[in-house]
């Protein structure tokens, strides 16, 4: 239980041996290392209470006792995600372990959005998988006109009730194709796949470091299913602009603010 009001909502059984959450914590910390001075492998799970209640009432278990938690605890590690212990400090831990849900949480929510949108009513095609073509399509423009060098991506997409956001880190070198991780490929292709689809205000943002050179930031907002490129000024007003407040951000030294460049669209011709 990483934050205060989940461990709040388990107080309220008899059988939860805690009261505080700091100890608490600490008790974990001395768990996992106990576990790996034995030689075991051990993941970790967030433990979610609402979940675990209904859980409980599914399957028809007291959730006042230990076996119960053992029993929910092994179903969210066999379904949920999971972040293997390698010795790091638990106050370490909870922050990836957050964030790996939190990624989850936007692919599965994505993934959703464009399995509900079904058919085409004027053509019959499938809209999401039409979409995710289209933004697998538009990845490889984005990599392949950022050249060589370490790439950060952002995307970001405005649905109903949350702002979805993906990240992808790849490396293009001289004489090789991009070098990236398969999920963070597929959880961005979707993110942005789910933009296209619903005609969302959403964009990207593409920041690139070369060795000897100042770091390069890109832009982009979506625009009738392609990117168009922002200019060099609203890649900077993007870039330093507080999102939440709207106050400006003093520019990063050492960082060129770019204008987009052209993207090539699904069908082979220029992007807008």
């Amino acid at each position: 239980m990483a934050d205060e009001q989940d461990f709040a909502a388990m107080t309220g059984y008899r059988t939860f041996a805690f009261d505080d959450h700091p100890t608490y914590l600490q008790q974990i910390d001395d768990l996992l290392k106990t576990l790996a001075a034995q030689g075991l492998h051990t993941s970790v799970t967030l433990f979610d209470p609402e979940e675990f209640g209904e859980f409980c009432t599914a399957a028809g278990l007291d959730p006042d006792r230990p076996e119960t938690r053992a029993r929910f605890t092994a179903h969210t590690a066999a379904r949920g995600v999971c972040v293997p212990y390698t010795g790091q400090r638990v106050d370490a831990l909870v922050p990836v372990l957050i964030n790996e849900a939190v990624r989850q949480a936007t692919w599965d929510c994505a993934t959703l959005l464009l399995t509900d949108l079904g058919n085409c009513a004027e053509c019959g095609e499938d809209i999401g998988r039409e979409a995710f073509e289209r933004s697998s399509h538009l990845l490889v423009g984005l990599l392949k006109g950022a050249g060589t060098g370490i790439h950060h991506l952002v995307c970001s997409v405005p649905a109903d009730e949350e702002q979805l956001l993906a990240v992808l880190h790849a490396e293009t070198g001289d004489d090789a194709a991009p070098e990236l991780q398969d999920d963070e490929g597929a959880e961005f292709v979707t993110v942005l796949a789910a933009g296209i689809a619903l005609g969302s205000p959403g964009g990207v943002v593409l920041r690139t470091s070369r060795e000897g050179e100042p770091d390069r930031v890109h832009g982009w907002r979506l625009d009738h299913g392609g990117l168009a490129a922002l200019t060099a000024a609203e890649v900077f007003n993007a870039y330093c602009t507080d999102a939440e407040t709207g106050e400006p951000v003093a520019p990063e030294p050492g960082v060129d603010y770019c204008a987009g460049y052209p993207i090539t669209d699904i069908s082979g011709g220029p992007g807008h």
